[in-house]
């Protein structure tokens, strides 16, 4: 019970990693808060975990609705420990010149001021806790993706972002990490396998990228976020951890 009675703040909970690592903290003794756009979806997941956890509709991009979402965590458990920003989108799949102005405003305000917001309102809490923020970013954020411009400048953003938290929070006693997942089994990536100019032959290619020989589920994702926020990685912050099955290392062919 690497999270006994911790206040778990985590966005976009409601599928994919996010819910994955809403079902870990809370198997680890956490009281989760799914925050997340599809309130009805975060409802039936918080429900399914029991009544210490609960569900907020929130658009993490925008101000005012995370300060409400905020005020009420606190409202009805009178503290936080955690600020896990996982909510995301990652379409379009295009390069830069093609990107509209409303898609790039969109992915920046989603993956990236979406943790401006929930900093602002969630540092008072957090200092008092000597809390841990948590950013779900992505390997291509550490390497780059063709096809994927404006999505990788987020992730990107969000590493070196995690670092400077880290430094400013760090006299606090706030621990601000990050976790990048390479490729994921989600609803999200599938949509952005759905995208590819080969979309039949996506599958073997996602496997094919992870030398350890597999796309994994999100399960993997939040085994290491649960280490990342509980106690047992005190003296970790500013790190990125790469959860990528080795994606990012070495010269290899694939067949």
């Amino acid at each position: 019970m690497q999270l006994q009675d911790k206040i778990i703040f985590l966005t976009g909970g409601g599928t994919g990693i996010g819910l994955e690592c809403g079902k870990a903290y809370a198997r680890e003794g956490a009281k989760v808060v799914f925050a997340d756009k599809n309130g009805e979806e975060a409802e039936k997941q918080a429900t399914l975990l029991g009544s210490d956890h609960f569900a907020l509709e929130c658009d993490v991009s925008n101000d005012e609705a995370v300060r409400i979402a905020i005020k009420r965590v606190l409202d009805r458990y009178g503290k936080l420990d955690v600020i896990h920003n996982n909510a995301g989108i990652s379409s379009p799949s295009k390069p830069l010149h093609e990107t509209s102005d409303q898609e790039w405003d969109a992915l920046m305000n989603i993956n990236l001021k979406s943790v401006l917001y929930t900093t602002r309102h969630g540092f008072e809490a957090l200092k008092t806790s000597q809390g841990t923020i948590l950013n779900t970013s992505s390997l291509v954020g550490v390497i780059g993706q063709e096809i994927h411009a404006a999505y990788t400048a987020t992730k990107g953003g969000m590493n070196t972002l995690t670092k400077s938290m880290a430094l400013d929070y760090a006299k606090y006693g706030i621990r601000v990490n990050a976790i990048c997942p390479a490729g994921t089994w989600t609803p999200m990536l599938r949509k952005w396998a759905g995208e590819q100019p080969d979309p039949q032959g996506i599958n073997r290619y996602l496997d094919e990228i992870h030398p350890l020989g597999y796309c994994p589920e999100g399960d993997v994702i939040a085994d290491a976020s649960v280490f990342l926020i509980s106690d047992q990685a005190r003296f970790v912050t500013g790190h990125i951890m790469h959860v990528s099955g080795g994606a990012e290392i070495g010269y290899r062919r694939t067949s």
